[in-house]
C-alpha cells in the first residue's frame, strides 16, 4: 500500500521523528488521527498486529515529541505495539510489508532501525533491560534519558518485578510507562490485575485522584500525596503503594488518549530525578469499534475490509493441532477430575477457550508467567493431580530451569503440550519454535513424542497423560491437521517407531509431521520410510536393524539440526559402532526470519522438493 500525502496530509509531513517535533502542537491530535487511519488501511491490506497499536497511538507520539529519540533511549516492551513508532521512525512508507518476507519485522528490531533499542518478542523485558541501560547513561554523563514502555499484562511477569525492586533500590533515573488496558493478548488476570480493577473504579480513588493531579504540575511525589490521606484509604492505593514500595514515584492514572495533556506530563517528569513510573489508561484497539469490542479477535488479523469491520472466515477444512489439543483435553476432563490444565495467558491460541468455560475448576490461566506455570505443576502433580502445561515452544525456553529442577529432576508426572513446535512464520525469529527437541532431549527421566498427525497427536497426549514416571512432551506445530480418522484413545508403546513403507538402499527416518513430504521422497527414491514416533527414547532397536539393512542413513525434523532429533540417532550409531553414512535434515545453525510457514520450509528445503534435493545433493558427494 502505497502512502496517499492527500488522505493523510498532516502525517504526510512527519516522515521522521525530528519533523514531527517541528510541528506545532496543537496539530498532534489530527497527526493521532491521521496515523490511527492509517495504522488501519495499512493493516488491513497486509494482515499484522492490529488492537495494540491502535490502543497507544496518542502515547506514541507523545514519547518521540517529548524524548530526544533515538538519543535518548525509547525500550517497547514485546513490541505487538510498535507499528506506530515504526510508522514514525522512517518506516512509513513500508509498513505494509510487515511480518511479511523480507519485509519489516513483527517487533523492534535493532538491525532494522536505531530507534529500535531492544529487539523483543517475549514479554517482560523492558525494565530489565532499560535499567541497564540508564545505569550504562548515567555513566556516560552525557544527559541520555530512557523510557521503558509496559503493558499491564505484562506487568504480572516476576521478571518486570526483579527489575523494578533493582531500580528502586538503585535509584537510577528512568521512566517507566505501565500502559494500562486491562489485556495482554488474552483478557488479563491475576490478584494485581482484579485489585486493580476494583481500585480505579472506586469513589475513594476518584477522589484521591483529584489531589494526584498535583502531581503532574507540581511534580510532587506519591509520598506526599500519601501523608495527605488517612491509613484505610492508602490500604486501599495498591497502584501508587505498590510502586512506592519498590522505590518509584508514581504518576497517575493519566488519560492515554489526551495526546497534548500526555505531551504536558512527559515535559514535567523529564526533568525528575530517580526512577518513576506514569500509569497511562489506554484502549486496545481505540478509534475502531470492531477492535474496541473484541480486542482479542483484532490482536492479530489476516487481511480484512476496513469498511465492514468483519474478519474473513478462517480457512482449512481441517483442525488446527491447537483445536484438536483443546478436544483432547475437554475430552480427557469429561471423565477425569484430576485433570488440571495451566496456560501461561494463551487461552486462546493454545485451543483453551471451550475447555476453560465447561471445567472452569480445572482451569489455570496463570498470566504471563512460564516459569511459574511449570513449578505450579509441579505443585499440582504432588499433591496427586494430573497436570497438563499448554506452552508455545518458544515460551517454554523461559522456564527450562522449572522444567529440570521442579519436574524432571522429582520425576513428576506433568504433560506438556508444546504448541507452534517448528516453523510458526510471521513472527519470525523470537516465535519460531526451532530449539524444543535439542534442549528438552538432553534432560533426564522425559519423554518426548513427535506426532505425525492430528491423530497421532491425541495418541500421544493419552499416552503422556498416563505415563506417571516421570513428565511427557507432545510438540506439534502450528496450523492445520490432515484430516486423518481419529481412532479411539490408547496407549501408544513407549519409544517405538513405525515402518510406514519398505524400500532398498537408503531409510528416512522422520520425526513429526513433515512425514507427508518425506513420504513423496521415500516413494520416488524406493526407499524405507519410518515415522520415529519418540526423539526420546530413541527405537534403539529398530534404528540398529534399519541401519544393517541399508546403505545410508537420513533424519528429517522440523527443528534445529545441532542437538536435534536427529543428533540423537547419530549418538546412538556411534555409541553402538555402526559405520554407516548419516545425513541430519532440519533447520540450519540461526534464527529462522519472517514468512508464511510455506515460504519459510521451502527456503530452507523442508518441503518434499528440497529434501530430495539434499538428499540427492548428498549422495552424488
Amino acid at each position: 500500500m502505497s502512502f496517499e500525502s492527500k488522505k493523510y496530509p498532516t502525517l504526510a509531513l512527519v516522515s521522521t521523528v525530528q519533523e514531527l517535533r517541528w510541528q506545532p502542537e496543537e496539530s498532534l491530535p489530527l497527526l493521532c488521527d491521521e496515523l490511527r487511519q492509517y495504522l488501519l488501511a495499512s493493516v488491513s491490506c497486509s494482515s499484522g498486529h492490529c488492537a495494540s497499536g491502535l490502543g497507544v497511538v496518542e502515547l506514541t507520539v507523545a514519547l518521540h515529541y517529548v524524548y530526544n529519540t533515538p538519543f535518548d533511549h525509547l525500550v517497547w516492551d514485546v513490541g505487538h505495539q510498535a507499528y506506530p513508532h515504526k510508522i514514525l521512525t522512517g518506516r512509513r512508507d513500508k509498513i505494509s510489508t510487515i511480518r511479511q518476507k523480507s519485509g519489516l519485522h513483527p517487533f523492534p528490531w535493532r538491525e532494522e532501525s536505531e530507534f529500535d533499542m531492544l529487539s523483543v518478542g517475549h514479554s517482560s523485558t523492558s525494565i530489565s533491560a532499560g535499567l541497564g541501560m540508564a545505569v550504562a547513561a548515567n555513566k556516560e554523563d552525557k544527559g541520555r534519558l530512557t523510557v521503558c514502555v509496559i503493558g499491564d499484562g505484562a506487568m504480572t511477569a516476576g521478571m518486570a518485578f526483579e527489575a523494578m525492586n533493582h531500580a528502586g533500590d538503585m535509584q537510577t533515573d528512568i521512566l517507566v510507562v505501565l500502559n494500562d488496558n486491562e489485556m495482554s493478548i488474552s483478557k488479563n488476570v491475576g490478584a494485581l490485575n482484579n485489585r486493580l480493577s476494583h481500585i480505579l473504579s472506586s469513589q475513594a480513588y476518584a477522589r484521591l485522584n483529584a489531589t494526584n493531579k498535583k502531581v503532574l504540575d507540581g511534580f510532587l511525589s506519591i509520598k506526599a500525596i500519601f501523608t495527605r490521606t488517612d491509613e484505610p484509604l492508602q490500604s486501599k492505593i495498591v497502584p501508587g503503594a505498590l510502586f512506592k514500595e519498590f522505590g518509584f514515584n508514581y504518576i497517575g492514572p493519566v488519560d492515554g488518549h489526551d495526546v497534548r495533556e500526555l505531551v504536558s506530563i512527559l515535559r514535567n517528569i523529564r526533568v525528575l530525578k530517580g526512577p518513576q513510573i506514569l500509569h497511562v489508561i489506554t484502549k486496545k484497539g481505540k478509534g475502531y469499534a470492531p477492535a474496541e469490542a473484541d480486542p482479542i479477535s483484532w490482536h492479530s488479523v489476516p487481511k480484512f475490509d476496513l469498511v465492514s469491520g468483519l474478519l474473513p472466515k478462517k480457512t482449512g477444512c481441517f483442525p488446527s493441532y491447537s483445536e484438536i489439543f483443546g478436544q483432547w483435553l475437554s475430552e480427557t476432563a469429561a471423565v477425569d477430575d484430576k485433570l488440571m490444565a495451566i496456560t501461561p495467558a494463551m487461552c486462546e491460541g493454545s485451543g483453551m477457550l471451550n475447555f476453560s468455560r465447561t471445567y472452569p475448576h480445572q482451569y489455570f490461566d496463570v498470566a504471563i508467567a512460564e516459569q511459574h506455570a511449570v513449578t505450579f505443576a509441579a505443585g499440582l502433580a504432588l499433591g496427586g493431580y494430573r497436570p497438563v502445561v499448554a506452552i508455545y515452544s518458544t515460551f517454554l525456553q523461559r522456564a527450562y530451569d522449572q522444567l529440570i529442577h521442579d519436574v524432571a529432576l522429582q520425576k513428576l508426572s506433568v504433560l506438556f503440550a508444546i504448541d507452534r513446535g517448528g516453523v510458526v512464520g510471521a513472527d519470525g525469529q523470537t516465535h519460531q519454535g526451532a530449539f524444543d527437541l535439542a534442549f528438552l532431549r538432553c534432560i533426564p527421566n522425559i519423554i518426548i513424542m513427535t506426532p505425525s498427525d492430528e491423530n497421532e497427536c491425541r495418541q500421544m497426549l493419552y499416552t503422556g497423560y498416563h505415563y506417571l514416571d516421570g513428565p511427557s512432551v507432545v510438540r506439534y506445530p502450528r496450523g492445520h491437521g490432515t484430516g486423518v480418522n481419529l481412532k479411539p484413545l490408547s496407549n501408544l508403546p513407549l519409544g517405538k517407531g513405525v515402518i510406514k513403507r519398505k524400500g532398498i538402499k537408503l531409510a528416512i527416518l522422520n520425526f513429526g509431521t513433515l512425514l507427508s513430504q518425506a513420504a513423496i521422497v521415500a516413494e520416488k527414491m524406493n526407499s524405507t520410510l519410518i515415522d520415529m514416533r519418540f526423539v526420546k527414547p530413541l527405537d534403539e532397536a529398530l534404528v540398529l536393524g534399519i541401519s544393517a539393512q541399508h546403505h545410508a542413513v537420513v533424519t528429517i525434523e522440523e527443528g534445529v539440526i545441532k542437538g536435534g532429533a536427529g543428533s540423537g540417532i547419530n549418538e546412538l550409531l556411534m555409541f553402538k559402532r555402526k559405520v554407516i553414512p548419516v545425513l541430519n535434515i532440519g533447520l540450519p545453525d540461526e534464527f529462522i526470519p519472517q514468512g508464511t510457514q510455506e515460504e519459510i520450509r521451502v527456503d530452507y528445503k523442508l518441503d518434499w522438493v528440497g529434501i530430495h534435493q539434499q538428499i540427492e545433493d548428498w549422495l552424488a558427494k
